[in-house]
């Protein structure tokens, strides 16, 4: 039987809103909100990796699991690798890299991802819904990824690219990017033996590291548009939306 784990980088030095890990809804942390998520899916072990000693304990106090890792990581990636290897596990097929800024991830998506990223042998996988709102063309925090044509639920595309800019939103196949990947165990540690290429670097989005040496990244259709915790102005509306629910 395949063998997956989450695991959920989470830092309190984010450049547009830091200690926002911390960050309270419904007065549980916004770690939390995603420990809790990932803890729902019941595909496996769930730890944060964090070198952060507030984060640490902020998950333990709420009887969660977390791994200590170096404070100073290029990528979440590069932390939750360290993670992966500090936890020493056997027989792990897949890792999932969950961001511990998506309170709103939908289980259903989570659990969609690993089920069909396993069933198609996906090196590497990651979520992308359709884009209602034009607006999000412009948003630079919101990454977008191409595809070759149409997403459909039961269809598995290679991405073509990822961006922040779309100059030309009347591409069809253009999607809202969702920050979760799973991994296969040996292409995690392939890809962090990597050098960061040029487009990562220039772009800040660590999945062109994949793409420039020819790893490809399959892509699934969320059924959700979760809006993920960038700014401070992104944190009020995802407040007022989870406290609206309840």
């Amino acid at each position: 039987m395949t063998k997956t784990i989450i695991l959920i980088p989470s830092r309190i030095a984010a450049t547009r809103l830091p200690n926002k890990p911390l960050l309270k809804i419904n007065n549980i942390s916004i770690i939390n909100h995603v420990y809790q998520k990932a803890i729902s899916t019941g595909i496996g072990d769930v730890y944060v990796a964090t070198g952060d000693k507030e984060i640490l304990k902020e998950v333990r106090e709420n009887k969660g699991k977390c791994i200590f890792t170096e404070r100073n990581h290029l990528t979440g990636t590069d932390r939750i690798y360290e993670a992966y290897q500090k936890l020493n596990l056997s027989e792990i097929d897949y890792i999932i890299n969950l961001q511990g800024d998506e309170p709103m991830i939908e289980t259903k998506d989570i659990q969609n991802l690993n089920e069909k990223a396993i069933n198609n042998n996906s090196d590497i996988a990651t979520l992308a819904s359709k884009i209602r709102d034009k607006k999000i063309f412009n948003n630079n925090s919101i990454v977008k990824v191409a595809t070759e044509s149409e997403l459909s639920e039961n269809k598995i595309l290679k991405a073509k690219y990822f961006s922040r800019n779309i100059l030309d939103n009347n591409d069809y196949n253009i999607y809202h990017h969702i920050g979760i990947y799973i991994y296969k165990a040996s292409i995690l540690e392939k890809f962090i033996n990597l050098k960061q290429s040029k487009n990562e670097i220039s772009h800040k989005l660590e999945q062109l590291r994949a793409m420039d040496n020819n790893i490809s990244i399959d892509v699934i259709l969320a059924n959700s548009s979760p809006i993920g915790v960038d700014t401070y102005e992104d944190y009020m509306e995802i407040k007022k939306l989870m406290e609206y629910k309840n």
